[in-house]
């Protein structure tokens, strides 16, 4: 068997079990990086490693470290309890409110995970008290945390913006945060009109109830300073984003604002494993020529006109059971200029849009984390229940919706 074909088939079988196993693939994709590139294609093991993904890994933890430090000294929580304070009387702002403050932050940093995790056990009880469908509020919190992921500075935004600067589809920014945003604001949208969530309900203050009304401390103050001067240092004068996170998690670790530990205990490893494990592995077809064989492969199930629909729809469908941070978007994005060239034309720009909207659409499924946080925060088993089997539906739907939105639509955002 040649190199290159045992690096595809190694790619596909992390794929694989990334959807049939809660394995954490990045172990299996380091490991068979390791046998592709070594015992198959006959490279020194420093250039296997020379693949791994250093820059990548330096923005992530620094990212999730300072965003771990705001978690764990209760920054995140105490600030979000106070903002849903402010929506009172009228139910139908809700899932607005909620979806807007899920986008926000997930956009000035932790990603969609964090946002639902710290939202949802806060939005269903109060969902439940003030009569707002638990659907339509699930969907509006995990729709909004993942309407901001794609933002610059954002963990997942990174990955999105890194991979496909690795691909010559740098520059971007805007174009890639704004498809994934108005995508999910259009379903979201859609599903808020079904539901008639703009019919007006009055809730008294009792059903808007929350905790923690005391005032921020010296370490929350300190941290909502740092966090605002580091989203400054970044977007607006460009610092690195990795380094500048951790210069501001150091500066509260020194002001005793926060113990490291505990922030670095908060840090998502296992995504962190999962994206760089499967980047060393596409180094390794990139250097075995397994890439252009995984891409040749895609090729044949588009045209250059359907291109953009196709891979939303593939990329959909397997993020649905599997990672988007951690697998698709390492894998897919670096395939995109080999992909146009495959199929004989297509804008690579608009592919690549496509894919991060495709993968992103379906994340709402109570297979994935998102849903998953989601459907826990309610605690009536029933209602559990049948809320696990309507997002079950919803999220596979957004497969077909995805494609149809990047069919429509990718192509002249790529312009634009």
């Amino acid at each position: 068997m040649s190199p290159a074909w045992f690096a595809v088939i190694a790619l596909v079988l992390a794929i694989v079990l990334s959807v049939t196993t809660r394995i954490n693939v990045g172990i299996v994709a380091v490991a068979l990086a390791w046998v592709a590139g070594v015992a198959f294609a006959k490279l020194k093991p420093d250039a296997v490693l020379a693949g791994f993904p250093v820059t990548l890994f330096v923005t992530l933890t620094g990212v999730t470290l300072l965003f771990g430090a705001a978690e764990a000294n209760g920054t995140l929580a105490r600030l979000t309890t106070k903002a849903v304070r402010l929506v009172r009387g009228d139910a139908r702002w809700l899932p607005i409110a909620f979806f807007t403050l899920a986008c926000v932050v997930s956009s000035v940093g932790p990603g969609a995970i964090s946002s639902v995790a710290l939202l949802a056990p806060l939005a269903m009880p109060v969902a439940m008290r003030a009569g707002v469908p638990a659907f339509l509020m699930a969907l509006a919190v995990a729709n909004g945390a993942n309407a901001g992921n794609l933002s610059p500075i954002s963990s997942v935004g990174v990955i999105a913006n890194g991979k496909m600067a690795e691909a010559g589809l740098g520059g971007h920014d805007f174009k890639v945060w704004f498809a994934n945003f108005a995508s999910h604001l259009v379903v979201t949208a859609v599903v808020y009109v079904m539901m008639r969530g703009y019919r007006r309900t009055q809730v008294t203050a009792a059903g808007l109830e929350t905790t923690g009304e005391a005032p921020l401390t010296r370490a929350q103050w300190l941290t909502v300073v740092v966090v605002l001067l580091w989203v400054v240092a970044v977007v607006g004068l460009k610092y690195p984003v990795g380094l500048t996170g951790f210069a501001a998690t150091a500066l509260l670790v020194l002001a005793r604002a926060v113990d490291d530990q505990d922030a670095i205990r908060r840090m998502p490893w296992g995504v962190i494993l999962m994206v760089t494990g499967m980047s060393l592995l596409v180094g390794v077809l990139e250097r075995t020529g397994g890439l252009d064989l995984f891409t040749a492969l895609l090729a044949k199930l588009a045209s250059a006109a359907s291109l953009n629909g196709v891979i939303a729809f593939v990329t959909g469908v397997i993020s649905t059971y599997s990672s988007t941070s951690g697998v698709v978007l390492p894998t897919f994005l670096p395939m995109v200029p080999g992909l146009v060239a495959q199929v004989g034309g297509g804008d690579p720009l608009a592919v690549a849009l496509s894919i991060n909207v495709g993968s992103s659409l379906v994340d709402v499924s109570p297979l994935s984390t998102l849903g998953a946080l989601c459907v826990a925060a309610v605690a009536n088993p029933a209602q559990a229940g049948q809320l696990f089997r309507r997002m079950l539906v919803w999220g596979l739907s957004m497969s077909v919706a995805g494609a149809l939105l990047c069919q429509l639509l990718a192509g002249a955002l790529a312009r634009w």
